[in-house]
């Protein structure tokens, strides 16, 4: 519910205040007294698209504060959730606008973007102005209204949508992979079966270069070492050092111990000397290679280089390559049986959305009667009692929200065909047809402050008092903020606020005053009489508060 409106130097308004209160309230005033810059600046402070030069004549800066109760189990609290705000029992939404057109939204007095305001804007206010009507005339806005009327969930037949949808990308998807590895066919079979039979492995190539290199320096340090081989071998140090040792054992029993050491000395060294030969030995033989097997390993080290170059991949990457390019084959291999698993797939996902529409349209023909029933109830009490309102559900394109075509049609007369809202309504049964539905709508519309512009235009008499009983009536379920001329309707309001236009200093300004019992008479024999308002005047409106 809206508790207060506050407005600050915007267009013909320096400073105003409005303390709103719940069932119908009701704002009267002359023709340009400047009620509909009330609705401006309320839809100002929640970031409604409207005039972009707002700013009063003068003043440098335009401010809105709106003030809303919130129930706890309101829905703009999980929008207030989702931004990080905390929600209490009252929002303040506030809106600033410097003169150069530079906008500011605080949402309890927290920095917002617009569309924090926006998503607000439409769980808290419902405007119908003088056009706004004509979404009536919309058969695009007319499923929705079913559905909200009837309370449908959706959920199904979108499931059902996306999934039927995520199918159908899915094989296209395979049909498009498929079309262009055919493209390539040949090149997939010529380039697995070169790779197959090449068969690199990762790491090859640096182990490849680096037995290359070992070989080619093979032959230069080979004969160095064979030469170093020799002299430890038999004939060369290690002969020596066992004749030494052999004789130094036979003197070593006449030499008095003088030989232990020495002795000593010399088993560690043949022991030493044994292992350097046998690494000089195992040298030897890791170098000693068949001239082949270098040829073999440069052959097969520059054709690894030269198909890493041809599909410019690292040399360590060609096993990647292969694999990925055997797998796009065995795709192209295995397509067909792909393809109709696929094709399946799509078939039930289609019977799937099939089903969950055609449950849906049957809620919603059920639903379409219960709206005409409904309708018609509401439609005698504002003086249609003879007209005839019809919801036809045709085959539509489909989509997320099903395949039904949603037309409210009407019959004003008996007799006579029914037709679309546009071609058979004039502008005061469209009125009267709106604020109708809107009494059908009103338990989905829990929470909202309606607003209506001059819903009452066209019509007078026994009709206005009608259509002011009717919103009465839905101001019980919900609060609802009337702007009208109608004497008969603002007669009804449980709050009444009157919006006149004064001169200060040289400008006009607009300014809204609150009307006792006294006033509102007055306000109501204005509304009858015109200027000069008469005792008779002011009689009958007497006559329509206490009625």
């Amino acid at each position: 519910m809206l508790l207060s409106l506050e407005i600050r130097d915007l267009l013909i308004i320096d400073r105003l205040a409005l303390e709103l209160g719940p069932g119908l309230n009701v704002l009267t005033g002359e023709t340009g007294a400047g009620k509909s810059i009330l609705l401006d600046s309320l839809g100002f402070v929640l970031g409604w698209r409207g005039r972009a030069d707002i700013v009063r004549q003068g003043a440098e800066k335009g401010e809105v504060t709106a003030v809303f109760a919130l129930t706890p189990g309101h829905p703009a609290r999980s929008v207030l959730e989702e931004a990080g705000i905390a929600a209490e029992e009252e929002l303040i939404l506030r809106r600033v606008t410097t003169a150069d057109g530079r906008k500011t939204a605080f949402v309890n007095d927290r920095r917002v973007g617009g569309e924090v305001l926006r998503d607000l804007s439409d769980l808290l206010v419902e405007l119908h102005g003088q056009h706004d009507d004509h979404g009536l005339l919309n058969p695009r806005g007319h499923r929705q209204l079913l559905d909200a009327f009837a309370g449908l969930d959706l959920a199904p037949v979108r499931a059902a949508w996306a999934a039927q949808r995520a199918a159908r990308d899915a094989l296209f998807a395979a049909e498009a992979a498929i079309a262009r590895a055919k493209t390539e066919e040949d090149f997939l079979r010529h380039a697995v079966a070169e790779l197959d039979k090449l068969a690199p492995k990762p790491g090859e190539e640096g182990e490849l270069d680096a037995r290359r290199r070992l070989m080619q320096g093979a032959a230069r340090i080979r004969e160095d070492i064979a030469r170093a081989a020799a002299a430890l071998s038999e004939e060369g140090a290690e002969g020596r050092m066992r004749d030494a040792a052999r004789w130094l054992e036979g003197a070593a029993d006449r030499a008095e111990g003088r030989l232990d050491e020495p002795l000593a000395a010399l088993s560690r060294a043949v022991i030493e000397l044994a292992e350097a030969q046998a690494g000089v030995e195992a040298a030897l033989e890791a170098l000693d290679f068949n001239p082949h097997d270098l040829e073999a390993a440069e052959e097969r080290l520059f054709a690894i280089r030269a198909l890493a170059r041809k599909h410019s991949v690292a040399a360590d990457d060609l096993a990647g390559l292969a694999e990925d390019l055997r797998t796009r084959l065995m795709a192209l291999d295995a397509g067909e049986a792909g393809l109709a698993k696929l094709s399946r797939a799509v078939a039930e996902a289609e019977a799937g959305y099939a089903a969950a529409a055609r449950a849906l349209r049957d809620s919603r023909q059920k639903a379409a009667r219960r709206l005409d029933q409904a309708m018609a109830k509401e439609l005698a009490p504002l003086k249609m009692e003879r007209a005839a309102f019809v919801t036809e559900l045709a085959e539509g394109e489909p989509g997320p929200e099903g395949m039904d075509a949603v037309t409210f049609t009407v019959a004003t007369n008996p007799g006579a065909p029914a037709g679309p809202l546009n071609r058979i309504a004039s502008g005061g049964e469209l009125s009267r047809f709106l604020l109708a539905l809107k009494v059908c709508l009103t338990g989905q519309a829990s929470g909202l402050t309606l607003i209506f512009d001059e819903i009452d235009r066209g019509v007078g008499g026994a009709t206005a008092d009608a259509v002011g009983r009717r919103l009465k009536a839905l101001a019980t379920g919900a609060q609802v903020l009337v702007v009208t001329h109608s004497p008969q309707v603002a007669a009804l309001g449980a709050h009444h606020w009157r919006v006149e236009k004064r001169v200060a200093k040289g400008q006009t300004l607009t300014t809204v005053v609150s009307l006792g019992e006294e006033e509102r008479v007055e306000e109501l024999a204005r509304m009858l009489a015109g200027d000069t308002v008469t005792e008779a005047a002011r009689a009958a409106a007497r006559a329509l508060l206490a009625a």
